[in-house]
């Protein structure tokens, strides 16, 4: 009786073991950019399901649907000047990287430098980098690939609105709208500007800034009624982006009202954030008129093999009108 109970233990630990095993057990981690004195930090997001969208909001966060999803890292804060000079000025890169910079990190297409002061007289250090193309931001982490070796890339919208509510059902992770100076600047507290990221309380996954100070890309293309369609109730389903106009952006910005920074808000690109502009065509690289865009990076648990990491960072440039 005694051998066959600890017989029957031991399989139960074995199969505790193998399950954990399978569900890829994330910790958080530090990420070091080789050659440079830059890091960032990267959150685990673990796998689970949630029901995405609104019940109460727009049209288009409608209907509430379930998705699952697998486990991921979210970075920490939203990619700030610090780390994203680098990537926009070679001569920038060289100044501060202490090693040579290697031959795949210096083949990186690097983006037109911007005809204005892109910071917008609103701050540089520690706070986030603004205005980008979804494009641009997609280069950025195939920069980011040749420096570190690991792929990092924009979280799709399901994997956004997971990680921004952090388990929780309501309008905001953290509960009503009484509470969102807590954990955000926006339109009523910001003073018109960027703050330095960090600055708010995080949510419950340690993830700050989800909710104001700049918007942030997502992957998927928008659909308004994408809701609607089979495919979003998918494990980790997206909208892939095939056209300029429009992508889905997220968690709304220092210049927004509170409700367009809800956990289930959906804002789209605009062909409008590039009327200043003079070039002919427009640049694929920035939105002169989108100082509120920022970017946040994304690490999925299971890495991609080498032809989908290089069908993700070299899709061709779409021309602007």
């Amino acid at each position: 009786m005694e051998r066959n109970k600890r017989r029957i233990l031991t399989l139960v630990l074995l199969i505790n073991s193998f399950f954990c095993t399978g569900q890829q057990k994330l910790e958080s981690y530090r990420q070091q950019i080789d050659g440079t004195p830059l890091s960032f930090t990267m959150q685990a997001v673990p796998a689970g399901e949630f029901q995405m969208g609104s019940s109460k909001g727009k049209a288009d966060e409608k209907p509430l649907h379930l998705v699952k999803l697998d486990a991921f890292w979210m970075a920490t804060f939203e990619l700030s000047w610090d780390l994203y000079e680098p990537f926009l000025y070679k001569d920038f890169e060289i100044s501060h990287s202490t090693s040579k910079v290697p031959e795949q990190v210096d083949a990186v297409t690097r983006p037109t430098k911007p005809y204005l002061d892109m910071t917008f007289g609103m701050g540089k250090e520690n706070h986030p980098a603004l205005a980008m193309t979804h494009y641009n931001a997609i280069q950025y982490c195939k920069w980011l690939y040749a420096r570190t070796g690991v792929f990092y890339r924009l979280p799709t919208e399901a994997e956004w609105e997971y990680a921004c509510r952090a388990g929780s059902a309501e309008e905001y992770a953290f509960g009503d709208e009484s509470q969102l100076g807590e954990y955000a600047w926006y339109k009523g507290n910001s003073g018109g500007k960027t703050h330095e990221t960090g600055k708010k309380k995080p949510n419950q996954w340690g993830i700050y800034d989800l909710y104001g100070n700049v918007a942030e890309w997502t992957y998927d293309q928008y659909l308004p009624g994408f809701y609607a369609l089979p495919k979003a109730s998918l494990r980790n389903p997206l909208a892939p982006p095939e056209q300029l106009y429009a992508h889905v952006i997220r968690g709304g910005s220092y210049d927004d009202e509170a409700k367009d920074l809800r956990s289930a808000a959906r804002l789209a690109s605009d062909p409008s954030w590039k009327q200043l502009d003079p070039q002919i065509p427009k640049s694929n690289w920035w939105f002169p008129e989108a100082p509120f865009i920022g970017m946040r990076l994304v690490r999925p648990a299971k890495a991609p093999s080498k032809a989908e990491i290089d069908a993700y960072y070299d899709q061709p440039v779409i021309p602007d009108y």
